[in-house]
């Protein structure tokens, strides 16, 4: 049996059922917006490739899960043009941006209108074992296969097996806080 069907599923239950009180009480999204600009958080590039294509787009929203098996979860917005297509490829790999890469980060984020494909014409990039694309000057680049997928609000949560590891440079690393890109 392959690992990944040896998965504790029991464990997960009720994971993602909502435990609050019915109905959820929130804050205003605009206000909820304003305050998570005041968390800096490194900025990635997150790359696919596969027979759906190659895409990326520019995101914070990334963490580790676990480390057996190495794992990371991606929150990705379903109207992202990318989404689709990571899903399809069932693979993405996670470049985190040094800090001279924010015109990258501003590339992918769709900032510019270049068209998906030629956003690749910018930096170098390389492969790793998925085929996704890997850039060069990252600080880091974890190359996933996808693993899950979790709805939740206007997001997927998507879960990811790293399947190897790129360490670039040890070098300062672009943040986005405050509505703004500053180095770390």
């Amino acid at each position: 049996m392959h690992w990944l069907e040896q998965r504790p599923d029991d464990a997960m239950a009720g994971a993602f059922d909502t435990i609050a009180p019915q109905p959820l009480v929130t804050i205003d999204a605009a206000a909820f917006r304003n305050a998570m600009s005041r968390l800096g958080a490194a900025v990635h590039v997150i790359t696919t490739a596969g027979a759906a294509g190659r895409g990326g787009l520019t995101a914070t929203a990334i963490c580790s899960v676990s480390d057996a098996p190495p794992t990371l979860l991606v929150c990705l917005n379903r109207r992202s043009q990318a989404a689709p297509v990571l899903q399809q490829n069932g693979a993405f790999c996670v470049n985190t941006l040094a800090a001279a890469d924010a015109a990258i980060a501003d590339l992918f984020a769709g900032r510019t209108g270049v068209p998906r494909e030629e956003r690749f014409a910018l930096g170098e990039w390389t492969t790793l074992a998925t085929g996704c694309p890997v850039l060069a000057s990252a600080v880091v680049a974890f190359d996933c296969r996808t693993i899950d997928v979790k709805a939740v609000g206007s997001h997927n949560v998507i879960f990811g097996v790293v399947e190897a590891v790129r360490l670039g440079q040890d070098e300062a690393s672009l943040v986005y806080h405050n509505r703004g890109y500053k180095q770390v």
